[in-house]
């Protein structure tokens, strides 16, 4: 048996442990709500191993080792700000909106539980936020697509088209059926075999090179600063933006809705305390292990003078020359699970926006829970389709075109989500003008092309026109005391949790 059938049979294993995974949670879902939110009864170990997979997608077995690669530790800021700000995440956000977004007339989206917090009557506020989520995922769906067909041509040699369809098409059948309870639970398998893969391949690496001194001495050999957090520089003004950029990643967390959709889900406000250990411990396991990897992946190919022609394959080659056929699949199938894990999610979110937001604000009266699961299930096939076409040709680095939707949700929902959920006085008008200016922000400075990540410039202006137009535009007087009651309620119901 050959090499590259050892690692397919794996392969084959994992995609018919996803497709089964679907096939149970299509069982267990039953209407609309169960399909988008999982009927919110998502264990806390569930939310966070689901929150942790679908956050890091192919970035963290692909783009981050690759970074690491090519730069050496001062691409590791990035992994230290996603810490701190996932951890203020689960420790400040999750319990509060899991509380408010129940007591706000049990809103199961991000855009209805802006809608309803704070009482918009023109639906504007949902259809521009659907509309928002439906751009950004747009690049962040095919970024998934371009990890997958890059996988396959760098492992197996097939067209990346090849790749990509394969991908897509499994991840898209047991998302279609199986739903946010689908894309929970495979995440769950996913986020473990990400783990376990970033902890045995460094290891195995580490013991061929002969241990840690050799391996630090290799490391040092391949380029001056590799090791250091500033590049082996003085810390220069440009130095600075390069860490400041990195260290800002952890802003977008607050406005993830694929992330943040798992707060909702959560059993209770109480259950985002045993989740927020459980996820934060992932990740620091997780990220130690793909920096690791990228260093350690560099060592090896100094000193055995292997071939490497894509610096973001650097953990793929490694399984591929250090571990059993059979193993290295399964390793290969981790990689796979990084991309799909977040494909899914997106997907649910997509068709959510679709569905419950745009088609919910437009349409003048609601359809039966049956012909809205038929509708969400159309729209993930349809999101996936134009994904699909989108990245057929890419032009960009998965890390970037990560980077990029990253950005763009952090800055137009990030400060309407904490002022949603902490400051009373956010009104409609405020949440609009602050997602507009956060979104036209990032993609001009995108455009501009300046050094420093745009989710800082983009944060700050969403931030700033959200408070000032809430002062200048606040919520109608008839409206205040049923929202000054409903924040009160749950900002206690929190806390109680």
């Amino acid at each position: 048996m050959s090499d590259q059938s050892y690692q397919l049979a794996a392969i084959a294993i994992y995609f018919a442990a996803m497709l089964a995974i679907g096939f149970y949670a299509y069982r267990r879902t039953a209407g609309h709500e169960d399909y988008m939110l999982a009927g919110r009864r998502l264990p806390s170990w569930a939310a966070a191993l689901s929150a942790g997979a679908s956050d890091m997608s192919g970035w963290l077995m692909m783009g981050l080792p690759g970074a690491i690669y090519l730069a050496g530790l001062i691409e590791a800021w990035i992994a230290v700000g996603l810490t701190i700000g996932a951890y203020l995440n689960w420790r400040f956000v999750a319990p509060r909106l899991r509380a408010y977004s129940q007591v706000s007339r049990n809103s199961i989206t991000v855009p209805s539980f802006l809608g309803n917090r704070l009482r918009d009557s023109s639906r504007a506020l949902r259809i521009v936020s659907g509309a928002i989520i439906l751009i950004f995922f747009t690049f962040y769906v095919s970024s998934g697509m371009v990890a997958g067909g890059v996988f396959f041509e760098s492992t197996f040699g097939t067209g990346y088209v090849t790749g990509m369809v394969v991908v897509g098409a499994v991840t898209l059948l047991y998302t279609m059926f199986g739903g946010f309870l689908g894309a929970s639970l495979t995440d769950v398998v996913q986020g473990l075999m990400m783990m376990v893969a970033l902890i045995v391949v460094p290891v195995i690496a580490v013991i061929a090179l002969g241990g840690p001194a050799e391996t630090l001495a290799a490391i040092a050999e391949a380029g001056p600063g590799r090791l250091s957090l500033t590049a082996g520089s003085a810390l220069t003004g440009a130095t600075v933006l390069s860490i400041v950029s990195a260290v800002a990643w952890g802003l977008g967390y607050f406005g993830q809705p694929h992330i943040i959709i798992r707060f909702m889900a959560l059993t209770d406000p109480a259950a985002a305390r045993p989740a927020r250990r459980m996820g934060i411990g992932w990740m620091l396991i997780s990220l130690t292990g793909a920096v690791a990897g990228g260093l350690i992946g560099l060592a090896y190919v100094t000193t055995t003078g292997a071939e490497l022609s894509d610096p973001e394959t650097v953990m793929l080659a490694l399984s591929q020359l250090l571990l059993h056929p059979l193993l290295a699949g399964f390793v290969l199938a981790a990689v796979l699970a990084a991309i799909m894990s977040t494909v899914s999610s997106q997907l649910i979110v997509c068709s959510s926006a679709l569905v419950e937001d745009l088609y919910g604000a437009l349409a003048g009266s609601r359809p039966p829970q049956r012909v809205l699961l038929l509708m969400g299930r159309g729209c993930v096939l349809a999101i996936a389709v134009i994904a699909a076409l989108l990245a057929i040709d890419p032009s960009d680095t998965i890390l970037g075109l990560v980077s990029f939707a990253w950005a763009g949700f952090g800055a137009s929902f990030g400060p309407v989500i904490l002022l949603a959920l902490f400051w009373r006085r956010l009104s409609t008008w405020g949440a609009l003008a602050g997602m507009v200016a956060g979104t036209v922000t990032v993609f001009a400075w995108e455009a501009w092309g300046t050094d420093l990540y745009e989710i800082i410039p983009g944060f700050a202006a969403g931030l700033l026109i959200a408070v000032i137009v809430s002062l200048l535009l606040p919520a109608r007087r008839e409206q205040l005391d049923e929202i000054e009651q409903e924040f009160t309620e749950a900002a206690g119901l929190a806390r109680r949790g």
